[in-house]
């Protein structure tokens, strides 16, 4: 599959060249086996199927989808939420916090998250309940979260004479189990943020580097209005380091001195 038939798909699909361009490789790959087992040998064939058939698109979707992940990934994102964001809610709530990952991908981020909060981990005394929502499109990425097994390299942020107290080596240290303590208050669930969303309130929402990086604006609009719907007064929107807000939102204002953290008006 050239450049010119995979810009084609995404097009079909209000995808983005410019979120796909560097990961483009593996996804071709991925894509020109579906166009086989479906017997397409073209484009166009290709297009009409998933047109015609739900379930060849669906599979199509996941087959879109990227996971490119370790834990603690944008260091300055989590020293914000250590230090700023997640003491104001903890005095606001000391028993209570919900949180949502949309597009959870492997987990990195919401097991990230449990160690943040954890009191071994954090230097900011007791800890509330964190109830998180974990949501992802792509089944095979959920069951990989819930597995919670990882390669050495994803650990590469989280100091080495802590990681016996979160995770449990194996293969000689060639990957790493999640231990069973941090799998709970974690629901995981498949959602497909184009067509669903949630029925909470979250004081927290993680959108790093999915919905608004791969998809076209006129989708990001309707896809982040669902989103910000979730969303309580007061509570904090987090997106990618690199990525930008499509259109300007009134209930939002920019907290802090990253970018690409919001909260909304209260």
């Amino acid at each position: 599959m050239d450049d010119l038939q995979f810009r084609r798909l995404l097009h079909h699909l209000g995808l983005s060249w410019t979120g796909y361009r560097k990961v483009r490789k593996g996804v071709k790959k991925r894509v020109s086996r579906h166009m086989l087992a479906l017997k397409c040998s073209n484009m166009s064939e290709y297009l009409t199927e998933l047109d015609r058939n739900k379930d060849a698109k669906q599979d199509c979707d996941r087959l879109m989808t990227v996971s490119i992940s370790r834990f603690f990934r944008d260091k300055r994102m989590w020293e914000c939420l250590s230090e700023e964001i997640l003491p104001g809610l903890i005095e606001e709530d000391p028993e209570n916090i919900l949180v949502w990952s949309a597009g959870c991908a492997s987990g990195e981020e919401v097991y990230s998250l449990k160690i943040l909060l954890d009191p071994l981990f954090s230097t900011s005394g007791p800890s509330p309940e964190l109830n998180i929502t974990a949501t992802d499109m792509n089944p095979i990425y959920l069951e990989r979260a819930r597995t919670g097994l990882y390669p050495a390299s994803s650990l590469k942020e989280i100091p080495h004479g802590l990681r016996p107290y979160y995770f449990d080596p194996e293969e000689s240290g060639k990957f790493y189990r999640i231990k069973d303590s941090l799998k709970r208050g974690i629901t995981w669930q498949g959602l497909n943020l184009l067509s669903s969303t949630l029925d909470s309130q979250f004081q927290i929402i993680l959108l790093r580097n999915n919905l608004l990086t791969y998809y076209q604006d006129e989708i990001k609009r309707a896809a982040l209005r669902k989103v910000l719907g979730c969303l309580r007064p007061g509570g904090f929107l987090i997106i990618g380091s690199h990525e930008t807000l499509p259109f300007e939102i009134p209930e939002l204002y920019q907290c802090g001195p990253l970018s690409y953290i919001f909260r909304k008006r209260g």
